[in-house]
C-alpha cells in the first residue's frame, strides 16, 4: 500500500488535512490489524475448545459455555467504560494500554485454577475489545488519505476476519493437541507482540485536550447513535442465528458428515475476509448505501440459504455470501457511528462492538428458540431473515429522522 502524501506535500492544507501521518502507513495499519487478529482469535477459539476447558476446570459443557458469555458481558461493560475514562487520554497511548490489559487477561485465563476465575479472567479479557477497535479504528481513519478513510478503517477490521481463516483453527488445533491453556498463552503473546508494533510504527497523536468522559458519554443523547447501535444489534443477529448452529444444520439437514463442518466454517471466515475488504471499497462510495445494501442482501442470502441447506454442500457458496455481507455490514457501521457521535468519537467507534456482541446473543438465543419449539435448523436462518428487515426498517428510520433533523453536519 502506497503512503498517502502529508501536509506539507500539498498546497494550502485544510486543517484536516494537516492532521499527522505514520512514516510507513501500511505498516502503522499492520499494527492496528494485528491487534484484531488477537482478538478475534481469542473471542472465537473459545467456541472451539468447550470440551477441553471443561473437562479442564471440571463442569460440564453447557456450563463451560458460560466463558463466552462472560467474554461478551466483557465486550459490552468495557466499550462505554474505557471511553469514558480514556477520553483525554493520547490515542496510542490508550491503544497500547488497552493492549496491554488485553494481553494480562488473557494470560490470567491461561493459568486460571478453576471455573470461576476463568470465567472472570475472560470478562477481563473482554473489557478491552471494543475500546479498541473504536480508537484503532479512529486512529486509522486520521492516518489516511483524504477518501480512503473506508478502506483503512476496514483494513483495521480485517485481522478479525483473517483470525477466522487462520488464527482461530491454528490456536484451536494448539489446543485440543497441547492443552487448552496453550491457546490463550498464544493470545497473550499475540497482544505483546501487537503492544510492539504499534510502538514502532503508530505515530504519537496527540489527545484532544477537550475531551472529557461528559462529552463522549452526550454520543447516547443522539438520536442516530441509538438508531445505528440498534440497527447492529438487530441486524447483525441474522449471521450469529446461523453460525451459532452450523455444525447440527450441515450435519442433519444437509445430511454431510461432521466432517463438512469445519469446510463451511473456514468458508466463512474466507466469507469475512472478502466482505470486510469489499466493505472497504463500498464505504469510500456511500456508508449509507452500504448499510441498507449490506441488510437486504443478508435476508436474500439467508432466506436462500434457508431453501438449500437441505442440498449439502449447494449451502457452501451461501455461507460464504453470509458472512461477506455481515462484514459488509459491520465496517460501514463502524464508520456510521464515527459519523454520528459528533464529538465523542472514542465512545461512538467502541460502541460497535458493543452492539455486535448483543446481535450475538439474540441471534443465538432467538434461533434456539426456534429449534427448541420444533421447527427444525432451517428455522434460525429465517429468524435471520427477520432480524435483517428489522435492522433495516431501523436504518430507513434513520434515513427518514435525518431528513427530518434541522441540525448541520449530519452525513446520512
Amino acid at each position: 500500500m502506497s503512503m498517502p502524501a502529508t501536509a506539507e506535500h500539498r498546497d494550502a492544507p485544510t486543517p484536516d488535512e494537516s492532521r499527522p501521518h505514520a512514516a510507513h502507513f501500511g505498516l502503522a495499519v499492520l499494527a492496528l490489524a494485528m491487534g484484531g487478529f488477537a482478538i478475534g482469535t481469542t473471542e472465537f477459539v473459545t467456541m472451539g475448545l468447550l470440551p477441553q476447558i471443561a473437562d479442564g476446570v471440571g463442569v460440564s459443557i453447557p456450563t463451560s459455555g458460560h466463558v463466552i458469555s462472560a467474554y461478551a458481558l466483557g465486550v459490552v461493560v468495557g466499550a462505554p467504560l474505557l471511553a469514558f475514562f480514556g477520553a483525554r487520554l493520547p490515542r496510542r497511548a490508550l491503544l497500547l494500554a488497552l493492549m496491554v490489559a488485553f494481553a494480562i487477561g488473557n494470560g490470567l485465563s491461561a493459568i486460571a485454577p478453576n471455573y470461576g476465575l476463568l470465567t472472570t479472567a475472560r470478562f477481563l479479557s473482554g473489557l478491552p475489545h471494543g475500546a479498541y477497535f473504536g480508537v484503532a479504528s479512529l486512529v486509522a481513519a486520521n492516518l489516511a488519505a483524504r477518501g480512503r478513510k473506508g478502506r483503512a478503517v476496514a483494513l483495521v477490521m480485517l485481522g478479525l476476519s483473517i483470525a477466522n481463516v487462520i488464527g482461530v483453527p491454528a490456536a484451536t488445533w494448539m489446543g485440543q493437541n497441547l492443552g487448552w491453556r496453550t491457546a490463550y498463552v498464544a493470545v497473550a503473546v499475540l497482544g505483546i507482540v501487537t503492544v510492539s508494533m504499534i510502538m514502532a510504527y503508530v505515530p504519537a497523536l496527540p489527545a484532544d485536550p477537550s475531551a472529557t468522559g461528559r462529552r463522549e458519554l452526550a454520543a447516547f443523547s443522539r438520536v442516530q447513535v441509538w438508531l445505528t447501535l440498534v440497527a447492529g444489534a438487530i441486524g447483525f443477529g441474522g449471521m450469529f442465528a446461523v453460525y451459532s448452529y452450523i455444525s447440527p444444520t450441515v450435519t442433519e439437514v444437509g445430511d454431510l458428515h461432521e466432517s463438512a463442518v469445519p469446510v463451511f466454517l473456514l468458508m466463512f471466515g474466507l466469507g469475512m475476509t472478502f466482505g470486510t475488504w469489499l466493505a472497504g471499497e463500498l464505504a469510500d462510495w456511500s456508508v449509507f448505501g452500504s448499510l441498507l445494501g449490506s441488510a437486504i442482501g443478508m435476508g436474500v442470502v439467508l432466506l436462500a440459504f434457508a431453501a438449500v441447506t437441505p442440498y449439502g454442500w449447494w449451502a457452501l457458496p451461501f455461507a460464504f455470501a453470509i458472512s461477506a455481507i455481515s462484514s459488509v455490514l459491520v465496517v460501514n457501521l463502524q464508520l456510521r457511528l464515527m459519523e454520528v457521535a459528533g464529538d465523542a468519537q472514542t465512545l461512538g467507534a467502541a460502541m460497535n462492538h458493543a452492539s455486535l456482541n448483543v446481535a450475538n446473543a439474540l441471534g443465538a438465543w432467538l434461533g434456539g428458540l426456534v429449534i427448541a419449539a420444533g421447527w427444525g435448523y432451517r428455522a434460525p436462518a429465517l429468524v435471520g431473515v427477520g432480524l435483517s428487515l428489522a435492522g433495516f426498517l431501523v436504518l430507513v428510520l434513520a434515513a427518514l429522522h435525518h431528513r427530518r433533523s434541522l441540525e448541520p453536519g449530519r452525513v446520512a
